[in-house]
């Protein structure tokens, strides 16, 4: 009869011990370490998420400002956002406007970021600066001068449209009146501000991808369509997932840009997205954070999404 083999001791220690008393005080003191940036975190972000959340079940107002006990209500704010029709309005209304902008963002930056890739020293250095300058410019002044390109008497845009290119009818256009106009404008404006994040996130994947695989696709006949979808695009797929989530994220909760061109004389009611209309609510308090609330599932519902598939990539 052969004898059982010897148990294999790990680390010092047979199988199945516990770890000594030292490392588990090393391993607890690692995670005492985050106890100073996790707790401003959890204040900063913790108490207006509990806060808003119970604004959400209660009749807020002005005269709760002054001191008058909030009534609880419940779900009454829920019921009630959900059951007016402009509101549904206003959230699809705000999708499509999100992932109109998110689509055109991320075929921009991409197409900019291979551009980036491919030119010489000085033509990237250009572009480089370009996208920095565009990206650094402070949004209120950005959007001076957008509603400057866009103005209906003195704009560029119109002098272009009537006097170079003859179509006369867009001499005195205004664009910001019309709500399909208004949100090309918008579109304009917020996707210019978000093609610089693209091209930098993108462009920096890019240098990852290993040129020895490009050069013996290459070598094996693979055109230049071939590689980029075959080899480039799968190896920057992660950068793509992170930088489509929060394009999606961040255009969803669009406020500042419509905002400014709603204060320039458009339609409030009809060009209101989430974010104007969670502003509109300055004396409910109670709506505005129900609605928040629902804006606030979504963006985490999104985000969920994209962490399960990111853990099943990795698990494969």
């Amino acid at each position: 009869m052969t004898a059982p083999a010897p148990a294999v001791r790990v680390g010092g220690r047979p199988p199945g011990a516990a770890a000594p008393p030292r490392r588990r005080r090393r391993h607890l003191g690692v995670y005492l370490l985050l106890v100073p940036a996790l707790v401003p975190i959890a204040v900063g972000l913790g108490y207006p998420l509990v806060r808003q959340l119970v604004l959400s079940f209660q009749e807020y107002g002005l005269r709760q400002q002054f001191g008058q006990p909030a009534r609880w209500v419940g779900l009454a704010n829920y019921a009630e956002l959900l059951g007016d029709p402009y509101v549904w309005a206003v959230i699809g209304r705000s999708v499509a406007f999100c992932l109109v902008n998110a689509a055109v963002t991320m075929v921009l930056g991409v197409a900019l970021a291979v551009l980036m890739a491919r030119v010489g020293a000085a033509a990237r250095m250009a572009l480089q600066v370009s996208m920095l300058l565009a990206w650094g410019t402070p949004v209120l002044a950005s959007l001076t001068v957008w509603q400057w390109l866009f103005d209906s008497q003195y704009g560029v845009v119109n002098w272009l449209l009537a006097d170079v290119l003859g179509a006369t009818d867009m001499r005195f256009h205004s664009w910001i009146v019309e709500p399909l106009s208004f949100y090309f404008v918008a579109t304009v404006i917020v996707v210019w501000m978000s093609v610089p994040f693209v091209v930098f996130s993108v462009y920096a994947g890019l240098l990852q991808v290993p040129t020895e695989t490009m050069e013996a696709a290459q070598l094996d006949g693979a055109s230049a369509r071939q590689r980029f979808w075959g080899i480039t695009v799968p190896m920057i797929r992660p950068v793509l997932s992170v930088v489509l989530l929060l394009q999606i994220i961040w255009d969803l909760k669009v406020f500042t840009q419509i905002y400014v061109l709603q204060r320039a004389g458009a339609p409030t009611r009809d060009t209101n997205l989430l974010g104007t209309l969670i502003y509109s609510y300055a004396r409910e308090f109670s709506m505005a954070g129900a609605l928040a609330t629902v804006v606030l599932v979504v963006t985490l519902a999104l985000t969920g999404f994209y962490v399960r598939r990111m853990l099943k990539e990795d698990e494969l």
